[in-house]
């Protein structure tokens, strides 16, 4: 276990402790040697976590103490960190930005003993995905349709080279390795399509809200898209 994950977890044994705990208690739970939670006690002492107690009776944790707003645990700050870095390498501008945003602030809030799993963390992914495609519509203004509901008139190309005008619904923007999808209503087909971000050749962003709830046309997508994959149906635009 390494140290910043022992100290974290030193503070979760001492937060559920109703009586004092004694440094060969932590240090049988924590499978280590007694000097090693002497030592881990004093850095924590250092960082003001309130600890009170001393060796050979023991120790606890004042029950005024309360874990900062953004208390992670190690796994979950190594996940935050993949993820992000997976969308600073694959998001467009304003969500890679937003990416590398998040981690500095996580890395602003967690404590000292925290920060290894937050800079040195063992998780990684490509910063160079293979062949990512440019997308040739504003996804910053995308996601603000979709968070407002606004209807999108598209100029569509589709695979053949066809092109259609498609008044959209949007409702998700679907990331892969490669594309990304923008998946909403559409009112040409009367269904629920999925279109191909570097294939718009012209759009639109209308005030127009449309009908309904964006949660239950999701419900509807989501259930539509299972038995479609069952059917091994494709719902392209």
């Amino acid at each position: 276990m390494r140290r910043a994950e022992r100290l974290f977890q030193l503070i979760q044994i001492l937060r559920g402790a109703r009586r004092p705990v004694t440094a060969e208690q932590m240090a049988r739970e924590l499978e280590t040697s007694k000097r090693t939670v002497y030592r881990d006690i004093a850095e924590l002492l250092g960082q003001r976590v309130p600890i009170q107690g001393e060796a050979g009776i023991g120790y606890v944790l004042d029950r005024g103490f309360d874990m900062p707003p953004l208390m992670l645990t190690p796994d979950e700050i190594e996940a935050a960190v993949l993820g992000a870095r997976w969308v600073m390498a694959r998001g467009d501008p304003a969500l890679s930005r937003a990416a590398r945003d998040l981690v500095a602030k996580i890395g602003a809030v967690i404590p000292d003993h925290l920060q290894p799993f937050l800079l040195e963390g063992a998780l990684t992914t490509s910063d160079q995905p293979a062949a990512l495609v440019a997308d040739a519509i504003d996804m910053a203004r995308v996601r603000e349709a979709i968070r407002g509901q606004h209807k999108i008139a598209l100029v569509y190309r589709d695979e053949a080279g066809a092109e259609t005008e498609r008044t959209i619904w949007p409702i998700a923007v679907g990331y892969y390795d490669a594309v990304r999808l923008i998946a909403g209503w559409c009112e040409l087909r009367e269904g629920f399509r999925n279109f191909r971000t570097d294939r718009v050749v012209d759009a639109g962003f209308t005030d127009e809200r449309y009908p309904g709830r964006r949660a239950q046309l999701m419900h509807r997508w989501r259930a539509e898209m299972i038995e479609a994959r069952r059917r091994g149906i494709e719902r392209k635009g």
